[in-house]
């Protein structure tokens, strides 16, 4: 692979909402429900949703294999040294090739030119990635149970990376 991490625009938005929408059910269909699977991505990555991101300071970046972009992550900055890692999602194709971590390196490494001191996340506390994070350093700090309406939870770990 030939991978190239390029900022996306609101331009990019259907490539996310398409990458999104054939990882979530590999992700997420042992451990959730089709219906709140459903949910999540008409209420997380519906176009207007997306745009709002980028136009309010969510950085997306696109992972681009000779012209085919097969994952992406996104963070924004929640404190002047802290940031978060909002999404990170590779097609499930690309899964186990080292890209998730190349996309989180890359956006290490861009946080801490900014001065950033750590960079949580939340994962789901059945996601497979739980232990891709534990990997790449990052430590279970708390539980959160979120009410994402519809009567739907999002039951998470908060994971923290301190460099």
């Amino acid at each position: 692979m030939s991978v190239k991490i390029q900022q996306a625009t609101i331009a990019d938005v259907p490539i996310i909402q398409q990458i999104a929408y054939k990882t979530w059910p590999n992700t997420y269909g042992a451990i959730l429900s089709e219906a709140q699977i459903n949910y999540m991505l008409q209420l997380m990555y519906n176009t207007s949703e997306l745009e709002n991101q980028i136009q309010s300071g969510y950085q997306y970046l696109l992972a681009d294999n000779e012209n085919e972009i097969i994952g992406f992550a996104a963070f924004n900055e929640i404190s002047p040294q802290a940031f978060k890692l909002q999404k990170l999602y590779v097609l499930p194709e690309a899964q186990g090739t080292g890209l998730g971590k190349l996309l989180l390196n890359h956006i290490i490494q861009e946080i801490k030119s900014k001065g950033a001191v750590s960079l949580i996340l939340n994962v789901n506390r059945h996601n497979n990635a739980l232990s891709f994070y534990t990997k790449m350093g990052f430590q279970i700090i708390r539980e959160e149970d979120n009410d994402i309406g519809n009567g739907y939870f999002m039951n998470d770990y908060v994971m923290q990376l301190s460099f």
